[in-house]
C-alpha cells in the first residue's frame, strides 16, 4: 500500500486529517510514526511558502509523497491580524492556545461587534523529488467574545459559523470535517493524492 506522510506534529491537525482521508487506500503516517524529528521554519510570507517548505523537507527526509498545511485566521477588525502569526499572536514566552485566544480578544476590545472573520488553509503536496502541488480552502464566520464548545483546537472556542450557531469547537468531527477551511483544502487535494500514489503502486 503506498505511503502518505502527514507532515505535522499538531495532534489536532493530525486527527482531522486522518478522519478526511479515512476512505483512501492509502498507509498514512505522522513523522512520530516513522520516528522523524524535524523542524521546519516557518518564516515565508504566504501561508503557500510555509506549507511547501514543511512538505519539501518531510517529503525529502523521509523518501515519500508529504502533505503539509499552513492555516491562520484573520479578523476583519485587525486587519487580518493574526494571519500567518495565529500560532504565535501572543507577546507571552511559551503561549498556548488559550493565551492566544485571551490575547486576540483583548486586540478586539473597543472594535464594533460583529467580529467577522475567516480560517484559511492552503495543503501543499510535495514528491521527493521535488514536485510541488496545492490547494486551498476558506471557511467563513465571526469571532465570539467568550469560549463555547470543548473540541478542535486553537481559536476554534471562538470562532462561530453562523449558519449553524456553533462555534468551530462544538462541531463534532464529521461536522468540522465537512465545513472546515482545512477539511475543504484536504478534500480538493485527494484527487492529486490520489494520482500520485497511484504511480507508487
Amino acid at each position: 500500500m503506498p505511503k502518505l506522510l502527514l507532515a505535522s506534529t499538531n495532534a489536532g491537525k493530525l486527527r482531522e486529517i486522518r478522519d478526511l482521508l479515512k476512505d483512501l487506500d492509502f498507509d498514512i503516517c505522522s513523522p512520530a510514526e516513522l520516528d522523524i524529528e524535524l523542524h521546519v521554519k516557518e518564516d515565508g510570507d504566504t501561508y503557500a511558502e510555509n506549507a511547501a517548505s514543511k512538505a519539501l523537507a518531510f517529503a525529502r527526509r523521509a523518501g515519500l509523497l508529504s502533505l503539509a498545511d499552513d492555516s491562520g485566521l484573520e479578523v476583519d477588525a485587525l486587519d487580518g491580524a493574526p494571519g500567518l502569526y495565529s500560532a504565535r499572536y501572543s507577546p507571552q514566552p511559551g503561549a498556548d492556545d488559550a493565551d492566544r485566544r485571551s490575547f486576540l480578544l483583548a486586540q478586539l476590545h473597543g472594535h464594533p461587534q460583529p467580529w467577522g472573520a475567516k480560517f484559511h488553509c492552503t495543503v501543499a503536496i510535495a514528491t521527493p523529488e521535488g514536485e510541488l502541488y496545492f490547494t486551498e480552502g476558506d471557511c467563513s464566520g465571526e469571532i465570539i467574545p467568550y469560549e463555547r464548545g470543548v473540541g478542535g483546537f486553537g481559536y476554534d472556542p471562538i470562532f462561530l459559523i453562523p449558519e449553524t450557531g456553533l462555534t468551530m469547537a462544538e462541531l463534532n468531527m464529521p461536522e468540522k470535517n465537512c465545513l472546515s477551511h482545512r477539511s475543504r483544502a484536504v478534500k480538493d487535494a485527494v484527487p492529486l493524492l490520489v494520482e500520485l500514489l497511484s504511480k507508487k503502486k
